[in-house]
């Protein structure tokens, strides 16, 4: 499935949890989307269960992201470019195309060894350029089975029953 992720910039007021007092931060989330709109409503979504209070969303855009690995543990994300050499067939020559991804980890260490054991089925061979502590503070990938509430029906499902309702229509 090809995703196309929006960094998303919260800002928000945030208790300290050392000294109790409460500050303004901006923090930056990550959103699978298929458009602008749809990425800050699901921002929205996702920050009206996790913030007590008011929030603004105050940038979006698209972020260039190849792959995830969200599924090893840990509590940061960390980027990590990973280039690669392809042939341009019709130039006959070489061309070194870089990718970059985000990996699950508590450090450097584990993340790239998270990122070698997610990209061990990889039929090319890669060059890891860097890996770098992301700023992000979650990410939140399209989920199909939570996309529509219970309230709603999907798109499909409506046109059958208006053409039902309608079956004259078509």
């Amino acid at each position: 499935m090809l995703h196309t992720w929006f960094e998303c910039k919260v800002k928000y007021i945030k208790t300290d949890e050392n000294t109790g007092k409460e500050k303004k931060v901006t923090e930056p989330y990550l959103v699978d989307a298929v458009s602008f709109t749809e990425a800050e409503s699901r921002i929205h979504e996702e920050m009206q269960t996790m913030i007590r209070g008011d929030f603004q969303v105050t940038n979006i855009r698209k972020a260039d992201y190849s792959d995830l690995f969200p599924d090893f543990p840990g509590d940061r994300w960390y980027k990590c470019k990973v280039s690669h050499l392809s042939i341009d067939e019709n130039a006959g020559k070489e061309k070194k195309i870089s990718s970059q991804m985000l990996v699950m980890a508590d450090n450097v260490r584990d993340a790239y060894d998270n990122l070698m054991k997610g990209l061990s089925d990889m039929v090319v061979d890669f060059e890891v350029q860097s890996i770098t502590e992301s700023p992000l503070m979650d990410v939140f990938p399209y989920n199909a089975e939570n996309a529509f509430s219970t309230e709603e029906t999907p798109v499909a499902d409506k046109e059958e029953a208006v053409q039902e309702e309608n079956p004259d229509l078509e």
